[in-house]
């Protein structure tokens, strides 16, 4: 009974999503408040019924009622219970009910901190998130129904994918989700304000905190993501340019580039086709994340999906909003005034430099992402585009933007002074060139290109916190520094902590490429391995029994100069129902953030086979993340972010509406 409740329900929310849909919108054409205030208790509603929908399938997942289909095919009754419980998503019917879920959660958010917003352009955004809701419930309803019933009951399930019962499916999917759904809010906005005529200053200050919460969510969700495929799958490895991890790059990416664009526009009222466009895009590419995940065309170990039928659904969801957004904004694009004027050399013109780079970098991914899929479409053939395609695109297009970012913030808005930034940089520069020519004595006959990484990492943490240094006169006036410190606005403190993160991260990406070390080898109990200053000792092998599968588990004695520093256990599983095998990595840190991996291959002739790496400094990757993250979410509780527009931009476009 509680299975069709939330069908049931489900269906409620659909039928209020076209209200929302339809009846808000109309009041804004014909000027009828009383329909405009529609918008935010359905919405409120709509998500009620979402939720009562997903608790129904949780609450299935979770005594293991092997009557409903979902359940059967990917739960198990001896399944621990953090596995029932994130197994709902851990498939595509129920994946599915989480994006919508999450939908509805952010038009309930925006119907509730948006009721600050002016009423017409409050409707008109709820009203085009609504249409967004439609479109996945109907998919939902029509394609992915996770609440099927099946005729006869099994007595038991046929268990979850073995490589998804890890404590990362219950962090992974719902932060990405988070990010992908959350840019739904900025297209909303996008297109709200096309169809209202309203695009000024005012509108980036309300879009803006939208925009950075979704994309703190899907930087965490892309980290969290990345680290559990690199203990997981037991390659080694933190990134494979996999078309599926692609696709949450582009919004990433294309997201960020609105970020920087959306402070142009509310501080100079100037990129307002940029910035529009830039909404438009980045949700764009979440659904072509979507697409690429459900649709069949891709086999990866993201994939979920391999009916056709669902792939051609959300291609038609692809084509209407993304065609139709870009129909809205081909006929509005003449009546985008310009705004502020500025120099080539000033912090928007830094900001413009850093989004051209950042959008050519996101259309390189989506070319070799895409091409060999259209290729096949179209042709028939088969090409395989892998890491050299992106690592000889990608980095020479991150390069120049990642040499100019520490000069960015130093630069005033509508004319800089190049010179008085090198001025402040200079000691920063010095420091950099130091590292590069430290790194190449201590590397001699190391990768060639290892040190100018190194000197780029510097550049951009030590520009970070000279920024941070300059503004609160740390050098100039250290007597006044902690106050001014204090008195610092939130976002400040989110920009440098965001630069510091890349810093960080770009440091840990070029320390584990180019000073790794990886050894492949057959073992036997009592062998012994020399891996960087570590002395590895098989010690034993064992037969262990987990809840749902059987185990074999390696016991690895660590020594470093004959003293045991660590024992490690990498495993092989396989669960008993699918018997599928399973490689559980084994994982020591040393020096804070490097890191010996061993994980396990199949017994061969009395010994087993071994991977065993060293990779250094390999966790500043994901801290680098962490402080990104970190830094987006400080700059979310600046107060000037929390009151809404300022007074000024809202007169400005109280004049300046009409007109348009």
């Amino acid at each position: 009974m509680i299975v069709e409740v939330g069908h049931y329900a489900l269906v409620l929310a659909l039928t209020l999503a076209l209200v929302q849909s339809v009846v808000p919108i109309w009041g804004t054409r014909v000027g009828d408040p009383r329909l405009m205030a529609v918008a935010g208790p359905v919405a409120w509603g709509q998500f009620l019924f979402v939720s009562i929908a997903f608790a129904a399938l949780t609450w299935a997942h979770v005594v293991s009622d092997f009557s409903v289909a979902n359940v059967f095919e990917n739960s198990h009754s001896q399944k621990p219970m953090i596995y029932k419980i994130s197994g709902v998503w851990g498939n595509h019917e129920g994946s599915m009910l989480l994006w919508v879920s999450i939908l509805s959660l952010f038009g309930a958010m925006v119907a509730w901190f948006g009721r600050n917003l002016p009423k017409s352009l409050y409707a008109a955004v709820l009203g085009v998130q609504a249409w967004v809701a439609t479109a996945f419930y109907l998919f939902v309803l029509l394609t992915s129904n996770p609440f099927a019933r099946l005729l006869r009951a099994p007595m038991e399930g046929r268990d979850l994918n073995p490589i998804l019962q890890d404590p990362g499916l219950a962090i992974h999917p719902p932060l990405l989700y988070l990010g992908y759904v959350g840019f739904s809010i900025a297209f909303s906005f996008a297109v709200a304000a096309l169809i209202e005529g309203r695009i000024d200053a005012a509108w980036a200050r309300w879009v803006r905190p939208w925009t950075l919460a979704a994309w703190v969510f899907l930087t965490l969700g892309i980290a969290m993501g990345s680290y559990w495929a690199y203990y997981e799958l037991g390659w080694g490895g933190w990134w494979f340019w996999d078309p599926v991890e692609n696709a949450s790059l582009m919004p990433w990416l294309a997201g960020t580039a609105l970020l920087h664009s959306a402070i142009v526009m509310e501080k100079r009222d100037a990129l307002k086709v940029w910035t529009i466009l830039l909404a438009i895009l980045t949700f764009s590419l979440s659904l072509l994340g979507t697409f690429l995940v459900r649709s069949g065309v891709l086999t990866s170990v993201h994939a979920f999906a391999t009916d056709p039928a669902r792939g051609v659904f959300i291609l038609g969801i692809l084509v209407v909003f993304v065609g139709g957004s870009l129909t809205i904004f081909a006929a509005r694009a003449g009546t985008l005034t310009k705004g502020g004027l500025f120099a080539p050399i000033s912090r928007e013109g830094a900001l413009v430099f850093n989004n051209l780079f950042l959008t050519a970098a996101c259309a390189a991914v989506f070319i070799g992402t895409l091409y060999p899929l259209l290729l096949e479409a179209t042709t028939g053939g088969k090409i395989s585009v892998g890491a050299p395609f992106f690592e000889m695109t990608f980095g020479p297009l991150m390069l120049p933007l990642l040499l100019a970012v520490p000069i960015g913030p130093f630069l005033a808005w509508k004319r800089g002074d190049l010179l008085a930034v090198a001025q402040r940089l200079a000691v920063v520069f010095v420091l950099a060139i130091a590292a590069i020519l430290v790194t190449w004595w201590k590397t001699r006959g190391g990768p060639v290109l290892a040190p100018l990484g190194v000197g780029l990492a510097m550049w951009l943490t030590l520009g970070a916190l000279a920024e941070l240094a300059f503004r609160i006169k740390l050098f100039s006036e250290p007597g006044v520094a902690l106050r001014r410190a204090v008195g610092l606005p939130r976002s400040s403190w989110g920009t440098t902590l965001g630069h510091l993160g890349l810093g960080l991260l770009l440091f840990g990406v070029v320390a584990e490429s180019a000073w790794k070390t990886e050894h492949v080898l057959v073992m036997k109990p009592g062998d012994t391995l020399q891996v960087a200053r570590f002395e590895l000792t098989l010690a034993d092998q064992r037969d262990v029994a987990g809840p749902n599968y059987d185990a074999t588990v390696a016991r690895f004695v660590v020594k470093e100069n004959g003293r045991e520093v660590a024992v490690l256990e990498p495993a092989k599983r396989t669960y008993r129902t699918r018997r599928m095998p399973t490689t559980e990595t084994a994982i020591a840190t040393f020096d804070g953030f490097s890191q010996l991996y061993l994980a396990m291959g199949e017994p061969q002739g009395g010994g087993v086979a071994m991977r065993v790496y060293w990779k250094p400094m390999v966790l500043l990757i994901w801290i680098g993340c962490l402080v990104m993250s970190l830094g987006g979410a400080i700059s979310l509780t600046d107060r000037r972010l929390r009151i809404g527009a300022p007074t000024r931009a809202r007169a400005t476009a109280a004049v300046a509406a009409p007109a348009e």
